[in-house]
């Protein structure tokens, strides 16, 4: 859309009538769209509370064991010591750690045996080769779940921080609720520039793809997870196979609460910034690794699904602020028929603004960083066509220091169940 306005008024700065009028009926199309996209945002964020606090003991006279599992690669100059502290000084007391070294190479590995030597509870296992067929968060999650006990399973991340009561609060939550399946959004700390330019604009892009009210309608399909934390009953996880029936997805989390959810198990999704807390990237070349990682798994591997998203993410979210900037400058210049085209593009700025201003306000970021929206919006479409054409010329993404999907290593989850090794889905 940008380049097309750009390259009409390099030929005739006035535009034709015809042109002109046809450029602002698609602008006003895409500007109501985005109306009705931020009304849905503000209206998942009005609805949003933190999750309250229960107490086990009021529900049950036997508390159960709650297994927590807590895969970690090169977490050494992250928080691992903190986020493994947080998890021991949990106020419930009825639960086991297991935490797995996989295949570290830096201190991660000395850094848990020496947590371990302090506290019982705490088991560490040492993975050193990759079973085949498997990525390795999977692979080191289930090796956690064969060796636990807990009627419960807490699948952690390395880098979430948690409150003393975040495992009594959300067993609590669950044995009330009667889930079979929950998983709790925590804070964000964002500390860089692209940190605050990328997180809103993340946020934004969940809030409008998975709303609360719809993911905890059990009538519909539709899942989500934060891997950081996510309860499970162990007989729910059990009957669908453990993490081997997501071992070859790199998004785990929401597959695996797809699979729980649509085997008919009671799912919920809450929110919980009082409980928990992480920093999801240091910087940019984290935040790069993470799109690029998961970008192609949100489209189901699909190339076209790609293609597409790309194409309409480029066209009806990134080039209409670059479309009301020219219009604003060829205006002022003496173009005023360009007004036309200029108010729908401005309406879509300032809705785009707007739902990232509220963003940040609930999640605690600068304010002043709704207005880089154009840069964290297109780091999803260019990570997406990157990582695309990469994972499908067989060099694969990068994540924790080793390549995923790369020719000769583990297959598309696509791919595996076509039983095919060549087609990719389409």
């Amino acid at each position: 859309m940008a380049m097309l306005v750009n390259s009409e008024l390099m030929i005739n700065p006035g535009l034709e009538p015809v042109g002109l009028a046809i450029l602002t009926i698609i602008a006003w199309i895409c500007a109501v769209g985005w109306l009705g996209f931020g009304a849905l945002i503000l209206y998942g964020l009005a609805g949003r509370r933190p999750l309250a606090a229960k107490s086990v003991s009021q529900l049950t006279k036997n508390p159960p064991l709650v297994s927590i599992l807590l895969p970690a690669r090169n977490e050494a100059h992250r928080v691992l010591p903190q986020a493994l502290a947080s998890v021991l000084a949990q106020d419930y007391q009825q639960i086991e750690v297991i935490s797995v070294n996989d295949r570290s190479t830096d201190s991660t590995g000395s850094i848990l045996a020496s947590l371990a030597e302090s506290d019982d509870r705490l088991r560490i296992i040492n993975i050193t080769e990759l079973r085949a067929g498997w990525l390795g968060k999977t692979n080191a999650l289930q090796q956690a779940f064969e060796v636990s006990h807990g009627e419960w399973i807490v699948t952690l991340d390395a880098d979430m921080l948690l409150e003393s009561s975040a495992i009594s609060t959300a067993l609590g939550h669950a044995i009330a609720g009667g889930y079979e399946v929950l998983t709790l959004m925590p804070s964000f700390e964002t500390r860089s520039f692209w940190e605050r330019a990328f997180t809103p604009a993340w946020l934004l892009t969940l809030f409008g793809g998975y709303p609360f009210f719809i993911l905890n309608n059990p009538k519909l399909k539709k899942a989500f997870a934060f891997g950081g934390f996510s309860l499970i009953r162990r007989e729910a996880l059990t009957r669908i196979g453990g993490f081997a029936a997501v071992r070859a997805d790199i998004v785990e989390d929401v597959r695996l609460a797809e699979l729980l959810k649509n085997s008919g198990l009671r799912y919920r999704i809450d929110h919980a910034p009082n409980l928990m807390r992480t920093r999801m990237q240091n910087g940019l070349r984290e935040i790069w690794d993470f799109l690029s990682r998961g970008m192609f798994a949100g489209m189901r591997y699909s190339i076209i699904l790609a293609a597409l998203t790309v194409t309409t993410g480029y066209a009806f979210v990134v080039a209409p602020v670059f479309v009301a900037i020219v219009c604003f400058a060829m205006v002022l210049s003496g173009y005023s028929e360009l007004l036309s085209l200029l108010f729908p593009a401005l309406v879509i700025w300032g809705t785009q603004v707007f739902t990232l201003f509220l963003i940040c306000r609930k999640f605690e970021i600068p304010s002043i960083y709704a207005l880089t929206t154009p840069l964290g919006l297109s780091l999803f479409y260019t990570a997406l066509m990157i990582s695309t054409f990469n994972i499908v010329r067989g060099k694969g993404v990068a994540w924790k220091g080793r390549q995923i999907y790369e020719s000769g290593g583990v297959d598309l989850p696509s791919r595996d169940r076509a039983g095919s090794n060549r087609d990719l889905k389409a």
